[in-house]
């Protein structure tokens, strides 16, 4: 999924791009910008540490996502998320509808498989399995019908990660679709 987001970086220049984790809740890495070489930063730090409490929170993403782009803005915005679809909030369909009236595009990418698997963690300097309240390891399985689902509402695509080149191309289409505004962005460089 990290690499994936960094080369989602290279074929989206020209364009602002924000960063967004979600996992219980939603936490903004990075503000939109187009500073790509920052993007890519944060991309390669991001991990499952930075978020401490663990889950799908889908519509805390949306929320924020929103609110990352100018309140008067209707129609420039596109949200891209990257998710196993384990979504645990039912409100997330309604939200991205909601979205979608707000001008909010929203596409999904498909991380894992429908099997599933075992989540790693470091327990004391070994890897073990995530475990639930009860002590049984967790498994995580990609829903693919709830991202589907959650594109659909959003007025996107669905694709699957397996599928990195064929969802290169059409994120870069549908997000060529959406009109486009000019923006005026500043930049000042100090020297010593």
């Amino acid at each position: 999924a990290k690499l994936f987001a960094q080369r989602l970086v290279t074929e989206l220049k020209g364009e602002r791009i924000g960063f967004i984790l979600f996992a219980g809740n939603a936490y903004l890495q990075m503000p939109l910008t187009t500073d790509y070489a920052a993007a890519q930063l944060f991309i390669k730090s991001a991990s499952t540490k930075m978020a401490p409490t663990q889950g799908t929170a889908i519509v805390d993403a949306v929320d924020l996502a929103e609110r990352s782009f100018e309140q008067d803005n209707k129609h420039h915005k596109a949200l891209v998320v990257i998710s196993d679809g384990e979504n645990h909030d039912s409100e997330a369909l309604a939200r991205v509808t909601e979205a979608r009236e707000n001008g909010l595009l929203t596409f999904t990418v498909g991380v894992g498989t429908a099997r599933g698997d075992y989540i790693p963690v470091n327990a004391g300097g070994r890897i073990d399995q995530k475990r639930d309240a009860s002590g049984n390891p967790v498994i995580s399985k990609l829903n693919a019908d709830m991202l589907r689902q959650l594109a659909q509402a959003g007025t996107g695509a669905y694709h699957n990660l397996t599928q990195e080149e064929e969802i290169l191309v059409d994120l870069r289409k549908g997000i060529e679709q959406i009109e486009k505004r000019e923006l005026e962005q500043r930049s000042f460089t100090e020297f010593e």
